[in-house]
């Protein structure tokens, strides 16, 4: 583009310089590559960590809406093979405070 713009489409010479000198567009390409780079790398991070997550089955828990006005909430997940449901509770209800559990299925 810079070379469109200013070698062709608009030429302007300037005391007997070339149309299109390197130099004067080298600082343009270098901010346009870092440009380009930080957008790859945001859409890539987006899209390996799969964000937006715009459904999840948590989102249809009524405790899961209180979690933002003055609770926390803890989502652990049973996919791991070595995951164990008993093991996992009497953890989370050894621990001391008011701890209610639900479980969610998709």
């Amino acid at each position: 583009l810079q070379w469109w713009t200013n070698a062709v489409n608009y030429p302007f010479l300037i005391s007997g310089k070339p149309l299109f000198s390197l130099p004067a567009n080298i600082p343009v390409a270098f901010e346009t590559t870092i440009l380009v780079a930080a957008i790859t790398a945001l859409v890539g991070m987006l899209g390996l960590n799969r964000l937006p997550q715009l459904y999840h089955p948590l989102f249809n828990s009524s405790r899961f809406r209180k979690a933002t006005d003055d609770r926390f909430f803890i989502s652990i997940e049973a996919g791991d093979p070595k995951f164990d449901a008993e093991a996992t509770r009497e953890l989370l209800e050894g621990l001391d405070g008011r701890l209610t559990l639900e479980e969610v299925r998709s």
